[in-house]
């Protein structure tokens, strides 16, 4: 191909007076190039392909519609019923130039960087080791497109109300609210419908006004209309979580908080070398302004106070001020909780950390209380831990015995561990081999077992040596004095039997 520069020079020199041959020679074209070149007026004459077969596009679509899309059968039915003779290549190409068939790729709109414009925020799920352990958690995170700031948590689930919590967190931290906020069409905030379309659950709508923004979903398949916040999570991945440990999800969420909010907010960013803190000082004259003040999102559970003052949330027991059993409000905050009653505000607590459950809580200030409810669990870790100590025999008797769940193996593990205080370490590990031999898992036979090799064992009883200074003893006086008891019933009961 000539380029359209060259093609341009050899027109002009034509104009100018100069020969074909002169031309050809001085810009290396043969003579032929020339002479086409000055035709065409040194232009590039788009290329038109000569379409030989036409076919009615209102056939096409009728035909599209009434095969569900399956171009196979249009191709049968052009050529059997429709006499239309045409290659199935010829027929695809003709279905791609009408734009039948398939969706035509749109292209979107670039949105500038304008300060204060919109805020995005998306989920994504990571698989990071908690103390050893590699668990799933959720990232959500909330990104400033102008200064690029960034908020970010971690969760072990989330849901809508914990979605309220994260941007309540995140938007009163910053105290500004960008009046956006892009979302994809899979969000908790979107009821229905996707893009323009999309329907924002009116829960969602009703808190994003508190904070004057609005939730808009981007066009179904431009995801990267949020781009800034999917290349955020990408540097969670690559610089945040690479090299570090984590203890569990607090600690987990304490160092993403220090990342997102201290280290990268001061950090130069790619090319553009900007500094999300400084950047953030310009846009905040273009954000709404929040007041510290706004309320926090809560959930609010109906509960009953049991017989001991306790009302129970979450797999712990929280102790209710008074002497009533009365029915309470327990207002479910991201960090604590309060409860009510009446509209009365009793007693406030601190959400303890995941893992910590069946435990009892009473406030500060107050007597604890004297009893403890009644349908408190007790585990058996301890004992459990205590047994496997004993040797590896226990521990292969526990692996076959330890099957059943919940009560059932708490109350098998507490008569376990009561029948190895009962007996010597010898004879305990005796009596679970041969259980592990026979595959015994009931208590009265491990019993039954003990006994047989206590009788294998000894032959005869040990003498019991007696003080004789007993009958001294001033009870053994008084109980000589005392009238016999009458063991006449006995015998008639006896001489019953034997009748």
């Amino acid at each position: 191909m000539i380029e359209p520069d060259k093609r341009k020079a050899a027109y002009l020199l034509s104009e100018g007076g100069m020969g074909t041959r002169e031309i050809a020679r001085r810009l290396g074209l043969s003579r032929n190039s020339v002479r086409e070149i000055i035709r065409q007026r040194g232009e590039i004459l788009a290329a038109t392909a000569r379409e030989k077969t036409r076919i009615d596009p209102e056939l096409l679509r009728r035909l599209h519609e009434e095969c569900g899309g399956w171009k196979q059968r249009i191709y049968e039915k052009l050529l059997e019923e429709e006499g239309v003779k045409v290659t199935y290549s010829t027929l695809t190409r003709i279905l791609r130039k009408l734009g039948i068939g398939r969706e035509r790729k749109v292209r979107c709109d670039r949105v500038a960087d304008v300060p204060g414009a919109e805020m995005q925020h998306d989920t994504t799920v990571y698989t990071v080791e908690l103390g050893g352990k590699p668990r799933k958690v959720i990232a959500s995170l909330l990104y400033l497109r102008y200064s690029k700031r960034r908020y970010l948590r971690f969760y072990t689930s989330f849901n809508r109300f914990k979605m309220k919590c994260f941007l309540h967190e995140a938007l009163i931290y910053w105290g500004h609210a960008a009046p956006v906020c892009i979302i994809d069409n899979t969000n908790l905030a979107r009821l229905r419908g996707t893009g323009k379309d999309a329907v924002i659950v009116p829960e969602m709508e009703r808190f994003a006004k508190q904070y004057g923004f609005q939730f808009v979903c981007h066009e179904k398949g431009h995801a990267n209309r949020k781009a800034g916040e999917e290349r955020s999570f990408w540097t969670v991945e690559t610089n945040f979580l690479p090299g570090r440990r984590f203890r569990d999800i607090e600690d987990l969420g304490e160092q993403g908080f220090q990342w997102a909010t201290d280290r990268m907010y001061q950090r130069p960013l790619a090319k553009s070398r900007l500094i999300p803190a400084a950047a953030f000082e310009h846009e905040r004259a273009y954000l709404k302004e929040l007041s510290p003040h706004l309320p926090a999102p809560y959930v609010v559970h109906e509960r009953g106070t049991d017989q001991y003052g306790y009302a129970a949330f979450g797999s712990n027991f929280y102790w209710v001020p008074g002497t009533g059993r009365d029915q309470v409000r327990v207002l479910e905050y991201s960090d604590r909780l309060k409860i009510y009653r009446r509209g009365e505000l009793l007693v406030e607590y601190a959400l303890v950390g995941q893992g910590v459950t069946n435990h009892c809580f009473s406030p500060e200030g107050f007597p604890k209380p004297q009893r403890e409810p009644k349908n408190r669990k007790h585990p058996t870790a301890q004992e459990e831990k205590r047994l496997r100590a004993m040797g590896e025999a226990v521990g292969a008797y526990l692996d076959f015995a330890l099957k059943p769940k919940g009560n059932e193996r708490h109350r098998f593990l507490r008569e376990l561990f009561r029948l190895a205080l009962q007996m010597t370490p010898a004879l305990y590990l005796k009596t679970l081999e041969r259980a592990l031999k026979y595959r015994i898992a009931t208590i009265e036979t491990l019993r039954r077992i003990a006994v047989m090799y206590l009788s294998e064992e000894v032959e005869t009883l040990p003498s019991v040596e007696v003080d004789e200074s007993l009958k001294e003893r001033d009870a053994y006086v008084e109980g000589c004095l005392t009238d016999l008891p009458d063991l006449s019933s006995y015998d008639d009961i006896l001489e019953a039997s034997d009748g």
